[in-house]
C-alpha cells in the first residue's frame, strides 16, 4: 500500500496521490502512478469505484481501461495488479494460500454493508485451478488502514445499514457520541465490521493493518479529515 511520501504533487495532493478525479494536476497523477507501477514492477488496473460490490476478472493481457465500474478485482494472471483506491475507505487485500489467485476490494461502509467482501472471496474462490476447490477457509486477507473507530463519526443511516437499531447500538461497534447540538451521531469501528463480515463468509486468516489515517496526516492522505486531498492505494498481484 501506498502512503504520502514519494511522490510529485502539490499542496493538499502532496505528493504521491494517484487519484484522477480528485482535482489534482493530471501531469503530476500520471508520473506519480508511473512511480508506484515501477514500485510494484506489476502493472497495476485502475478501478471506477462506485461503492458497489462488482468484481472484475482481470486478465495481462488486456491494456484497455475497466469496461465497467466496480469496487474490486481478482486474477490468476502474473504481472497485473489488483489495485484499489482509498483515502479512508477501507483497502482489502486477498490472496488463495497457495498463491494461485489474488484480489482487492475497496470497503467504504456502503460496499462493505452490501456485501463486496463476500463476493469478492467468492469470486477469488472460482478463480481455484480446475484440479482443486477453494473456499473460504483457503484464503488470507489483509485489512489495511482506514479511518479508525475514534474518527469515524456516522449517522444512523449507516447503523441501520448493517442491521443496527440506533435507539439499541451495539456499543461495541456503534459507540454513541451525540453532538454538542444534540443530533445523533455514532463512532463507528470499521475494522471491526469488515473483519466480521469476513468472519462470517468462512474466511479465518485475517491480518489487520491497524492504522487510523485520520490520526496520521503525514502517512495517509483522509478525505475526512481533509476535504480536498489524494488519494492512496493497496495493491496485490502475482509474480
Amino acid at each position: 500500500m501506498s502512503q504520502r511520501a514519494g511522490g510529485v504533487s502539490q499542496g493538499p495532493y502532496a505528493a504521491l496521490n494517484l487519484g484522477v478525479a480528485v482535482g489534482d494536476e493530471p501531469d503530476a497523477v500520471a508520473e506519480n502512478r508511473a512511480r508506484f507501477s515501477a514500485a510494484l514492477g506489476a502493472r497495476p488496473v485502475w478501478l471506477r469505484q462506485v461503492h458497489g460490490v462488482n468484481v472484475l476478472r482481470l486478465h495481462a493481457g488486456d491494456d484497455s481501461a475497466p469496461p465497467e465500474s466496480a469496487d474490486a478485482s481478482c486474477t490468476t494472471d502474473l504481472g497485473v495488479a489488483c489495485t484499489v483506491q482509498a483515502a479512508d475507505c477501507m483497502p482489502v487485500l486477498f490472496t488463495l494460500r497457495d498463491g494461485s489467485a489474488v484480489a482487492a476490494a475497496h470497503a467504504g461502509w456502503r460496499g462493505l454493508a452490501a456485501g463486496v467482501l463476500e463476493a469478492t472471496v467468492q469470486a477469488l474462490c472460482a478463480l481455484a485451478p480446475p484440479n482443486q476447490q477453494a473456499g473460504p477457509a483457503d484464503v488470507l486477507a489483509w485489512l489495511g488502514p482506514c479511518i479508525g473507530p475514534r474518527a469515524f463519526e456516522v449517522s444512523a443511516e449507516v447503523l441501520q445499514a448493517f442491521g443496527q437499531d440506533p435507539a439499541a447500538a451495539d456499543g461495541l461497534r456503534f459507540v454513541h457520541r451525540p453532538r454538542p447540538d444534540g443530533a445523533p451521531r455514532w463512532l463507528a469501528n470499521l475494522p471491526l465490521l469488515a473483519r466480521e463480515r469476513l468472519q462470517a463468509a468462512g474466511v479465518q486468516a485475517i491480518t489487520d493493518g491497524s492504522a487510523c489515517t485520520v490520526e496520521d496526516p503525514s502517512s495517509f492522505f483522509s478525505f475526512r479529515r481533509d476535504g480536498v486531498t489524494g488519494r492512496m492505494a493497496a495493491a496485490v498481484w502475482r509474480r
